[in-house]
């Protein structure tokens, strides 16, 4: 099992402060870094300058909205970062929510899936080397009836992984089939169905397996012995992601925990936080909302959690951990989740 950490969040995050952390972590063996992108950072600049300064850590967008970009940019912005990283880059794609995409972007949500599905047949056609020359129901290149010709990128062909950032069963399936690897979240070992029997199905669609993708789940950790404490540290964030991460009517955070059997919390911590009442929201989560999704409690506690994860076909961990802390701390945390992990010799 691997690791990963993230660069970026939904708050403010000192970008340039996190270089350190980051090349620390690279030392003590993490193997990947993703880059966040909802309405603060971009998802690029960073990994950009994080190419110059790191050498072995693999270095992702997690994710690049296709909202954002056209098909064609995202393509040329995948290969100059691989340029720039030496092969290291990983190009994660997510197609985000209405209140983003519609709000902050000012394009319409409709059909994600199917724009998701053309968007990386056009990517992949750019990294082939390929005139980009492609007619969906989407995406149409050249625009028809113009001046437009197709082009090819002037790059040389490079095989850049995509790995998408999905949770719906639809998109789960997309992403069985067609992705490199998965990025996932609110996932719990204990309910891997809700998310790995859609990721199966289209892997068997595509006549291959799990095994052929890189399988990544995020994953609160927190370590100690006063486990009551940890949990009530964490349970803001699964209120946040209940009623702020979406609207009422699309919700994909919030619709994963109903398929995991907690549609009567899910539904009632939303309700809380709509309506204003966000500690109220944080106080309503059950304990096993954060428990369940995560690995939280002493060393051994943890251990055993990280074991669930690999028994349910996660080959790698994306932790969310306390960024508040000192790097001297955090990297310590690093050390020490890295001493638990299954499967290291």
């Amino acid at each position: 099992m691997k690791i990963s950490i993230s660069i970026g969040a939904y708050n403010r995050v000192d970008v340039l402060g996190m270089v350190d952390y980051i090349q620390q972590a690279e030392k003590v063996g993490v193997s990947y870094a993703w880059s966040a992108e909802a309405w603060g950072q971009d998802a690029v600049t960073a990994l950009a300058y994080l190419g110059a300064v790191t050498e072995k850590i693999k270095l992702g967008t997690g994710i690049m909205q296709i909202s954002a970009r056209t098909p064609s940019m995202t393509a040329m912005t995948a290969l100059s970062l691989a340029n720039l990283t030496k092969g290291r880059f990983i190009l994660g794609l997510g197609v985000s929510g209405p209140q983003v995409v519609e709000g902050l972007q000012g394009v319409s949500y409709k059909a994600p899936l199917g724009r998701l599905r053309e968007t990386v047949d056009i990517v992949r056609m750019a990294f082939k080397g390929d005139k980009i020359r492609y007619e969906g129901k989407h995406f149409t290149l050249p625009l028809p009836d113009g001046e437009g010709k197709a082009i090819r990128l002037d790059h040389p062909p490079r095989d850049i992984p995509i790995y998408l950032a999905t949770l719906g069963p639809k998109s789960l399936e997309y992403t069985g089939q067609a992705a490199d690897g998965w990025l996932g979240t609110s996932f719990s070992p204990d309910h891997a169905g809700a998310h790995m029997d859609h990721l199966q199905k289209g892997a068997q669609a595509a006549g291959r397996s799990l095994s052929d993708m890189d399988l990544h789940s995020s994953c609160n950790v927190a370590i100690g012995e006063n486990v009551e404490e940890m949990i009530d540290a964490l349970r803001p964030g699964v209120a946040f992601s209940m009623g702020a991460m979406g609207s009422e009517k699309t919700n994909f955070y919030n619709d994963a925990f109903k398929r995991a059997g907690y549609t009567d919390d899910a539904l009632a911590i939303q309700r809380l936080w709509k309506d204003g009442k966000r500690q109220e929201a944080a106080d309503r989560v059950p304990d096993e909302m954060v428990t369940e999704f995560g690995a939280i409690g002493t060393a051994d506690m943890v251990r055993k959690r990280f074991e669930t994860y690999r028994d349910a076909g996660i080959n790698a961990l994306t932790l969310r951990m306390d960024n508040s802390l000192p790097i001297d701390q955090r990297i310590a945390n690093l050390e020490q989740i890295m001493d638990l992990l299954p499967d290291r010799d």
